[in-house]
């Protein structure tokens, strides 16, 4: 479609003039150039308890060398407009493609971004495939045929359970391509940091797959790879979700039994390869030789540590190419990611997923409990539930469950969660994380008290415990839990099990009952929440913090690039040394005592306990003999609670917490509207229709404005206008009451049974909400009695509903009036 003024639309110059040109340089318009290209989902804004999803990017053209190598983006604007305007767009496509070329074109006028060179100029024509993928590879070192070969081999398609196309999403790609590219060029130790939930076994599978179709590392032979990872859950998912549907019978397990050395994929648990008490080691009957590639899960445990037991199998098999994946790279003195598999080749955060809309944001409910603010003091010579004497000490929190287990405490938490579930989903998926694996038990038992119907419906089912202790039975709920098709089991509590590599994006609710001081075990954690399931509805979750884990959030090291602080010392011969500095704020426990066994489950909580408030000698016996004494009858209560929302900061890098209250009022300052304008467009319903949409556009539910204030017998306008201006809230019931005192004549006005109506549409506001000033809400059962809307309508004069209509607008308008 072409304006009045001749001036062609954007559509029309891609169709007239972009596309013509690209053809005349030679690109294969249905396999090299890809039109309308979706970069990302659009990030997704959560609010109490909805989400509003803002438009994706979409990229005009992207030229591709071959399926999933992007060269180039193209930024098309209209004939008439200035290709500098499109200048910053299309550098920004290219960046996050991972492209170093960019071109904005209006049709007649071409401006090159050519990353290799820095250098920015105008063009006559765009450059040929061939042109352009010679300057890609002078970019990225390809220079030899077959590094280039490697580079553009293709994917292997797989497709979701739907059919549909499993295609990697850009940053995947460019995880991918990065990894087979340094692959290509000899790099032996490779690092890929991927944000729980982003799919680095895909990424994994897809890197196996271009390095099969090219026949690295030499012609006539597959690759042969193998996939390591200290849980059975990191090896059987990605085994049988990815590497099986693409390579078939390439792919086999290994086991303590008969070596296999006919296929070609491998995967095995550090602990099946790894022998203890000195017996041989089952990789050793493997040639060190033997694999091309190593692929490690989860690198950031298992070998991590220098010097392990684990660490072994990855010196024995030095000479092949090692990739680790991880979202969360440590580096300490004892424990380095970087200082092994180098600085990572491609990063890509849990912000960037947020902020893309491939991660669910997460609101957090900061609820604090007394005794953990106050601590909590036996009286002199006080027993515990079996008799034994309480030293006489200030427990606190890092106390809590290891020292003492006050059974009220875990009473109280259960209530609340109840409370809180009953509000927003009883059969809403929850991890419960606890300090223990007893106390996993204990709160298991609280919960289904607290839920006792839940309970005898569902056979105890509804809520369960999967730890260490619960063996194949704990692998069975597991399994179930995972299981979109199960309604059952809802809650899951554990103390460290599902802490990592579990995928399950229907859950909801991420419930923080263990304290929490390490940043990698933190952000694991939350990272069972990340994910999307929008076929449930699922597009944000919350974490309820009950031990002030999320203080974390604050912390600088939290998100964005993985950080590695270094620091420099002097040698006596005054010659500087570089040394990692400590990111953690407490010390992960040991890699190869916190393994799981063979059956898959953590064998105990594993890790440093956190130190104690207390330090007497008996307190140390406590401790030391594993013991924990448990208190009941002791007065614990909630103080309250604080609702926070995720947002990034100005570069959009790392996340931030924002107290919900605070995000209100700065957005609805924003919008430039006193409080009287806003009651002016509350009143009219095409109005408050349209203020609904803005606020919604901006990330504020009015639905959810009662359970954030705790105030659901006010009115959302009155909400808005507390929380923006801190002006008194007015009840519903109270706006009535006022109304009927001011505008007693209005209601005087009329008849009898008329003015009964408008009685009865403020009784219906005070006890529901603003819909119920609508002429449509009679159609309820709540006016039965005064038959139906037309025969309401003759009372106010005609059965039109003119006169109704108009009796209901005054009502509204004046009950909104500026006071």
């Amino acid at each position: 479609m072409t304006s009045s003024s001749g001036n062609p639309t954007e559509d029309e110059t891609c169709k007239r003039f972009v596309l013509p040109a690209l053809v005349q340089t030679g690109w294969n318009v249905e396999e090299q150039v890809k039109s309308q290209y979706r970069i990302n989902r659009g990030r997704i804004q959560p609010t109490a308890r909805r989400h509003h999803q803002q438009r994706p990017l979409v990229a005009d053209y992207v030229l591709e060398y071959s399926d999933g190598l992007p060269l180039a983006v193209v930024e098309a604007k209209r004939s008439r407009i200035d290709p500098a305007e499109g200048f910053e767009q299309a550098k920004r496509y290219a960046e996050l493609l991972d492209a170093p070329f960019a071109y904005s074109t209006n049709g007649t006028r071409t401006i090159e971004i050519d990353y290799r060179t820095g250098l920015i100029s105008e063009i006559s024509e765009f450059p040929t495939p061939e042109q352009l993928w010679a300057r890609y590879r002078d970019d990225r070192s390809l220079a030899d045929d077959a590094h280039a070969d490697l580079a553009s081999a293709p994917f292997i398609l797989t497709r979701n359970w739907d059919g549909t196309p499993k295609d990697p999403r850009y940053y995947q790609r460019n995880a991918i391509n990065r990894a087979v590219q340094a692959i290509a060029k000899g790099q032996r130790r490779l690092l890929l940091v991927l944000a729980t939930g982003t799919g680095k076994t895909l990424v994994s599978a897809q890197i196996v797959a271009k390095l099969w179709n090219a026949n690295w590392p030499e012609k006539g032979r597959r690759p042969r790879v193998l996939y390591l990872a200290d849980r059975n859950i990191l090896i059987d998912q990605p085994k049988d979700d990815y590497f099986t549907e693409m390579f078939g019978e390439a792919v086999h397990r290994l086991g303590q039994g008969r070596v296999q050395k006919s296929r070609n994929i491998y995967f095995a648990l550090y602990q099946s390869l790894s022998q203890p008490g000195g017996a041989q080691d089952f990789y050793t009957r493997f040639d060190r030789h033997f694999f091309d590639l190593i692929i490690v899960d989860e690198c950031h445990r298992g070998s991590a540590a220098e010097g392990s037991q684990w660490r072994e199998i990855l010196e024995y098999f030095e000479p092949a190419v090692q990739l680790g994946l991880t979202a969360t790279p440590i580096s300490r003195k004892d424990v380095d990611t970087y200082h092994y598999f180098g600085d990572a080749i491609y990063e890509y955060s849990l912000a960037q997923g947020i902020r893309d809309g491939f991660l669910a944001p997460y609101r957090v409910r900061n609820v604090r409990i007394d005794i953990d603010l106050y601590g909590w003091r036996p009286d002199a010579g006080q027993l515990d539930m079996y008799g034994r004497e309480i030293p006489d000490e200030l427990y606190g929190p890092k106390d809590f469950e290891r020292v003492v287990a006050i059974l009220d405490r875990t009473d109280e938490v259960a209530r609340y969660l109840t409370e809180y579930l009953h509000k927003t989903g009883r059969m809403h998926k929850t991890i419960v994380f606890c300090q223990t694996n007893d106390h996993a038990m204990r709160m298991v038992e609280a919960l289904t008290r607290a839920n006792a119907d839940l309970s005898q419906r569902y056979g105890h089912k509804w809520v369960c415990r999967i730890t260490g202790d619960d063996h194949e039975a704990g692998r069975e709920r597991l399994d179930e839990f995972r299981d979109d098709a199960s309604e059952v089991p809802v809650i899951a509590v554990t103390s460290r099990m599902l802490s990592t590599g579990v995928d399950i994006p229907t859950v909801r609710n991420i419930v923080l009952f263990r304290v929490i001081r390490s940043m990698p075990e933190f952000k694991q954690t939350i990272g069972r929440g990340t994910r999307l399931s929008p076929e449930t509805g699922k597009f944000a979750f919350d974490i309820i913090d009950f031990v002030d884990a999320t203080r974390l959030f604050y912390d600088p090291k939290f998100d964005g690039p993985p950080l590695r602080r270094l620091r420099d010392e002097a040698d006596p011969d005054g010659s500087f040394i570089t040394f990692p500095e400590d990111l953690d704020v407490e010390p992960d426990p040991d890699p190869d005592e916190a393994a799981e066994p063979e059956a898959g489950y953590e064998s105990h909580d594993g890790g440093d306990l956190p130190p104690m408030i207390t330090d007497g000698e008996e307190i140390d016996d406590i401790r030391a003999e594993g013991r924990t004494l448990y208190i009941d009858d002791v007065e614990v209560n909630i103080l309250g609670s604080a609702v926070y929302i995720t947002e990034t900061d100005g570069t959009g890098l790392r996340l931030r917490l924002v107290r919900l209250e605070q995000f209100i009022k700065d957005k609805l300052h924003e919008l430039d509207l006193s409080p009287n304008q806003l009651l002016a467009q509350w009143a009219h319903s095409w109005s408050r229709k349209e203020l609904r949409e803005r606020l919604e556009a901006i990330g504020i539910s009015t639905a959810d404005l009662g359970e954030l204030t705790g105030r659901p017998d006010a009115d959302a306008i009155d909400l808005l206008i507390y929380l923006g201006w801190g002006l008194p809230v007015l009840s519903r019931s109270e706006r009535a009451l006022r109304f009927k005192l001011q505008h007693r004549d209005f209601l005087e006005s009329f008849a009898p049974e008329a003015r009964a109506i408008l009685d009865r549409v403020l009784a219906q506001y005070s006890a529901h909400d603003e819909s119920e000033l609508e002429v449509q809400a009679m159609d309820s059962p709540a006016y039965q009695e005064f038959g139906t809307v037309v025969e309401i309508a003759e009372l106010f004069g005609d059965r039109s509903g003119a006169g109704l209509r108009t009796a209901v607008d005054h009502l509204r308008a004046q009950l909104y009036e500026a006071s």
